[in-house]
């Protein structure tokens, strides 16, 4: 190492610091989006094509292990791949929540994160005993998910309560036995 280089080490400023901090962060964000290239089957410049749409890209994904251990993703955001030809990352207008469902013995309680939509603006409605469709649109932000539930439920039963952000569904369960019922016998 040269006396140069000995006093330029000696004589960094904040400014240096900072300046190799951004340079780092660069490199990574560069590896980081050749990495996420690779494996959506996009070029580049492809990917920094996104950009320019305007639209905020939000993509998450949840691994849940269910009881048969057989291990489950399940994707959230507003990034989907294409159905038809190479797979193509396609941005919509409208997020897929971060979704829970939780069966318990006697109810389904469905948790959706849905931050920054007021209560009034979301509508649920059940499509039938076995599916559920949220939709939620404020400002910029839209939200849309189609839940299948585990077991069919009874709909007149379904509560919602919406607080910070959250949303939580609690839908009783269709119980076997009460699907009889007495008829009458009338007198002729």
């Amino acid at each position: 190492m040269s006396d140069e280089e000995r006093y330029r080490r000696r004589r960094r400023d904040i400014f240096d610091l900072f300046n190799d901090l951004f340079r780092e962060l660069q490199e990574e964000m560069e590896e980081f989006e050749r990495q996420i290239s690779r494996r959506l089957s996009l070029s580049p410049d492809e990917l920094r094509s996104m950009d320019r749409l305007n639209k905020p890209i939000l993509y998450g994904f949840r691994i849940e292990i269910g009881p048969d251990g057989v291990p489950r993703i399940y994707e959230f955001g507003n990034v989907r791949r294409s159905e038809r030809g190479r797979p193509r990352i396609v941005v919509s207008d409208e997020r897929e929540p971060l979704t829970d469902i939780y069966e318990e013995d006697d109810k389904i309680r469905i948790v959706a994160e849905m931050p920054g939509v007021d209560e009034n603006k979301i509508k649920v409605e059940a499509i039938d005993d076995r599916r559920i469709v949220i939709e939620a649109s404020d400002h910029d932000r839209k939200y849309r998910k189609e839940v299948d539930l585990p077991a069919e439920v009874d709909i007149e039963t379904a509560e919602a309560v919406y607080k910070n952000g959250v949303l939580e569904i609690k839908i009783r369960k269709r119980r076997e036995g009460r699907r009889s019922r007495v008829i009458q016998i009338k007198k002729e």
